[in-house]
């Protein structure tokens, strides 16, 4: 009766989602904005019946209940429960009831906690999450259900894709699906106000939270699927372009302007058309990352090929909810009042021109990923890869780096050129330091894209600092350390991209036990081959002796074979030292014993994952710095008044 509770518990929050969205029309039709009373508990209960739900299913896949299809064709009673746990959401449905728990869960939240919306604004903008909800819980309920019986139940179950069967399945794709879900609140954020012509200061406060909330989730995913691949694939690099990690970047691009953009209307009341445009492209770029992963059109690790009736499914969602919201846009925009004014030379003008190059970046990167689909349509196959991206989007983000070290660095609404000239001179001097440097070291060993990207990394990296000199570090407020420490992790990540672009080592060898490979410094001795067998995989592993000038430390390279389903994966194995990764692969036996070895020294890779965590972290002190001050101004008030 589980899986038949879960369902019911599905039905019931689908009643409900639609009870709240009757409610918010009503109460904006009629003015009766006391109707939001009634509509909180009906959002928290929503809420709570899918959680329960996805409890439910997770109960299914821990128990390998193989009576139920989607358990069947996913599970095996022989994973490791961590596989089992995590593999509810590693399949299309269980994703997808992922997705609606936490979009019914932050609803929830919003009316259980949002106090600084106007009564009206505030049901307006339950009323748009419901509506969103709606159309996902049609799609679960008619086209994916989760909880589907099969009779007769299978002795045992499919499996799980041997690619996902890493600790990272429990970490990455939730976080992805939190930061969505996060900018789906944010759109209904935005349509509220538009509905109830509220775009102001007080919206952009209570908006905020949930936009920063959803980008730290979104950097944190995104950091940890870039590094997962890394070592699960076996193929050295940390970024391939593929369809569906563009997928997650693109709605991380948007959501950072639109952060900037909405931190600008909350504190100065500036850019309020901007605010509301980027709301709608961040969501809708998560509505076209889950119409490529789920529609079949793709081939890749990271997408579930289903049916393309599904795929169709989600681009009607996706037509609906994004025209229906670019309309209203287009309707209501004109009643929004222009923001506070400010000059050409101020903080503002900076965040413009940051929006404008992440948003040329984002139509960079949605054109290639969507550029070789539509061709495909027409007959015709045409491949985009990394020299597109890294041509057109490099550039450019290079400019956005230098644009991000001016701005904190200018004052609000009006400055003067040389007064910001005076602050920027110590970050470009260490800039064209770094780059004479470099170039004296390194010339004709690296290219010019890494060669500028390291030399602005430096400048940035210093620039980032600059907003805590002369200041008492102890009194600097969080909000700022966090701005800080995100730009900071910026230009670590640079540094670590352009290291590892300009300075990689590698060398594919065939060698048998007892050899001595050496490349980059290193020395590795080829020990031995020996079988090994794991929970559910057999494994031939390689015993590699590696030193560099000290002693020797093991590294043990692995192919796996795993029977359900049959799958042979590579599992690298990574020496982490302070100034870069040795990564080695073991690749199939060829004649007179042998053995392919596929060996890369990447220096100073690793700053690539330390900066995402820094931006994170950076992101994290904002997010309870504002809070913080939030609350303790209400606390005075109340206080006062008492």
């Amino acid at each position: 009766m589980i899986a038949e509770a879960g369902l019911a518990a599905l039905w019931l929050a689908a009643s409900l989602a639609l009870l709240q969205l009757f409610l918010a029309v009503a109460g904006l039709k009629g003015g009766k904005a006391e109707l939001l009373a009634a509509m909180r508990p009906v959002a928290v209960g929503q809420g709570m019946l899918t959680a329960i739900a996805f409890s439910l299913l997770i109960t299914l896949f821990l128990r390998s209940d193989m009576s139920v299809l989607l358990v069947a064709m996913n599970s095996h009673s022989a994973k490791p429960w961590l596989y089992k746990f995590a593999g509810t959401w590693g399949n299309h449905e269980g994703s997808m009831l992922l997705w609606v728990t936490v979009m019914g869960v932050a609803g929830g939240a919003v009316a259980l906690f949002e106090r600084a919306l106007r009564r009206d604004t505030h049901m307006a903008t339950l009323g748009a999450q419901a509506a969103i909800s709606l159309g996902f819980y049609a799609f679960l309920l008619f086209s994916s259900n989760p909880f589907a019986r099969i009779d007769p139940p299978p002795t045992d179950g499919q499996g799980l894709n041997p690619l996902l069967q890493d600790p990272g399945l429990a970490f990455h794709p939730p976080t992805l699906y939190l930061g969505y879900v996060g900018l789906s609140v944010a759109f209904s954020f935005a349509v509220g106000a538009l509905l109830t012509r509220t775009v102001d200061a007080a919206f952009a406060q209570a908006m905020r939270p949930w936009v920063l909330g959803a980008w730290i989730l979104l950097t944190l995913g995104i950091t940890a699927g870039s590094y997962w691949a890394y070592y699960e694939l076996g193929w050295g690099g940390w970024w391939f372009w593929d369809p569906v990690e563009n997928a997650s970047l693109m709605p991380w691009l948007a959501a950072t302007a639109l952060l900037h953009s909405v931190t600008v209307l909350a504190t100065r009341d500036g850019l309020r058309a901007w605010t509301i445009m980027l709301a709608v492209i961040a969501f809708s770029m998560s509505m076209v990352g889950t119409f490529l992963v789920r529609s079949g059109i793709l081939t890749s690790v990271h997408a579930f090929a289903v049916d393309p009736e599904r795929g169709s499914f989600i681009l009607a969602l996706l037509a609906v909810y994004i025209g229906g919201a670019l309309a209203l846009f287009g309707w209501r925009i004109g009643s929004v009042r222009e923001g506070a004014p400010f000059e050409l030379v101020s903080r503002e003008t900076l965040l413009v021109v940051n929006n404008l190059l992440l948003s040329v970046i984002l139509g960079i990167v949605l054109i290639g990923t969507l550029y070789p689909l539509m061709t495909e349509a027409f007959g015709h196959k045409v491949s985009v890869g990394a020299p597109y991206f890294d041509r057109i989007a490099g550039p450019i983000a290079l400019i956005l780096m230098l644009a991000m070290a001016v701005g904190p660095l200018t004052r609000w609404r009006r400055d003067r050129v040389p007064a910001v000239a005076k602050r920027l001179a110590i970050p470009a001097a260490a800039g064209a330091l770094a780059a004479v440097i470099i170039a004296t070291l390194a010339w004709g060993r690296m290219g010019l894209l890494p060669f500028f990207g390291l030399s602005v990394a430096i400048g940035v990296g210093i620039a980032s600092l600059a907003p805590l000199w002369k200041r008492k570090l102890l009194r600097t407020p969080l909000f700022t350390w966090g701005m800080v420490i995100a730009h900071l992790g910026c230009a670590v990540s640079l540094a670590g991209m352009a290291c590892d672009s300009a300075f990689t080592v590698e060398k594919l060898v065939a060698a048998r036990p007892g050899e001595t490979i050496r490349t980059a410094g290193w020395a590795l001795r080829f020990v031995q081959i020996m079988p090994l067998a794991g929970d559910n995989w057999t494994a031939l592993q390689a015993d590699l002796a590696v030193d560099r000038g000290g002693s020797a430390v093991m590294m043990r390279p692995q192919s796996r074979f795993f029977t359900s389903p049959p799958t042979t994966t590579s599992e690298a194995a990574l020496l982490t030292r302070w100034n870069g990764q040795l990564y080695v692969v073991l690749g199939e036996e060829v004649e007179g014993g042998r053995w392919q070895l596929r060996i890369w020294w990447k220096p100073f890779v690793t700053l690539i994952w330390l900066g995402g965590i820094l931006i994170a972290f950076g992101g994290a002190f904002a997010l309870i710095g504002r809070e913080r001050r939030g609350w303790l101004a209400k606390w005075r008030a109340r206080r006062a008044v008492a």
